[in-house]
């Protein structure tokens, strides 16, 4: 294993795998490129111009020796075309002079109002694959952004007639974790105070019954009961999509540019109320214990009779991207009982753009 592990180390030194970014490093790489490029074409430019002469000077003593002109106006015609080539050269590498001096100058190249944007893989600074686009100009009043959310924490259960203290459930062994993108949105023009959060999520709700029981369906109803052997694990995992709503409010910090604005929440305080809706995707029981000495982990894909559409309440208290956030289920977990179980989720939330 040692010597495999040296020879892949090896490999990846010898290969030097990189990602290429083009907003840090490709603008560079290319702008070098390009002057390297335009040096070597000053002398073919030089080249040119000096063939185009000679060219120019072989027709003229042809028609010396034809007789058409005399060796007066040969020598005149001579001296016209050589001030042609020779400005020639001077216009063209001042050109070209003025665009390497563009380049050693700026990263964004020939033209600032659109960057070149490429993504790819290089193998000992060769590209392999890249993939180019580009970067239009920031737009003036930009009213939505979006951010990709992570939120997990304790999960638990509100069950009919029962204190949360009374749950069935481990207080810190259930848990849950919600991954999603969402969207917001200014709802007034001129102020930023209010904000219209949505998106999708999806959540995944933990139960891990206490005191060795595990979840039974019979008929439409879901039960706990004692497992006949000494569980090591039994958890039931809900996953549901649902698409949140809130509305999102509190201050933030105007940010003027000569060609735009933009309204920023970082290191402010945000409150967000609202809700959710979706569908439940899967049900699973994961079951771990010993039979004669031999590890079985059982896990159960089944319907269980949780309820197919979630709906419930959600709100977070946030500083920057980061959130107290609490989730309740108005819907229940499982459907058609006899006493109705709610979920419940607190923890922290990450709202990161």
């Amino acid at each position: 294993m040692q010597t495999i592990t040296k020879y892949l180390a090896l490999v990846v030194l010898c290969v030097s795998v990189q990602l290429i970014n083009a907003q840090d490093t490709i603008p560079a790489i290319k702008n070098e490129k390009n002057i390297k490029m335009l040096r070597h074409l000053k002398t073919v430019v030089e080249k040119e111009e000096k063939d185009f002469l000679k060219i120019e000077v072989e027709a003229i003593n042809k028609r010396l020796d034809n007789g058409e002109i005399t060796l007066e106006e040969a020598q005149k015609l001579k001296m016209e075309v050589a001030k042609i080539a020779a400005l020639n050269i001077e216009n063209r590498i001042g050109i070209i002079d003025n665009k390497i001096a563009l380049f050693e100058r700026n990263d964004y190249g020939l033209n600032r109002d659109e960057k070149e944007v490429k993504l790819g893989l290089a193998v000992d600074g060769e590209e392999v694959f890249s993939v180019r686009g580009k970067n239009k100009p920031k737009k003036y009043d930009l009213r939505t952004s979006s951010d990709f959310v992570l939120a997990f924490g304790l999960n638990n259960a509100i069950i009919e007639g029962q204190k949360l203290d009374d749950s069935p459930y481990k207080i810190g062994g259930s848990r849950f974790l919600e991954l999603g993108w969402a969207w917001k949105t200014r709802v007034f023009k001129n102020t930023n105070f209010l904000r219209f959060k949505y998106g999708y999520s999806f959540q995944i709700n933990g139960l891990k019954p206490d005191d060795n029981k595990y979840f039974v369906q019979q008929g439409n109803q879901t039960v706990l009961e004692e497992f006949p052997e000494d569980l090591k694990k039994s958890k039931l995992s809900v996953t549901n999509l649902v698409f949140p709503v809130h509305f999102e409010f509190g201050p933030s910090k105007k940010i003027d540019k000569d060609t735009y604005f933009r309204y920023s929440t970082r290191n402010q305080f945000k409150i967000g109320l609202g809700g959710y809706a979706g569908f439940n995707i899967g049900t699973r029981q994961k079951l771990k214990y010993e039979l004669d000495g031999e590890k079985i982990k059982d896990k159960q894909k089944r319907g269980f009779n949780t309820s197919n559409l979630v709906y419930g309440l959600s709100g977070y208290i946030a500083f920057d991207d980061v959130a107290l956030y609490v989730k309740y289920d108005l819907s229940p977990i499982f459907k058609d009982q006899i006493v109705d179980q709610n979920n419940i989720s607190i923890g922290v939330r990450f709202d990161v753009d």
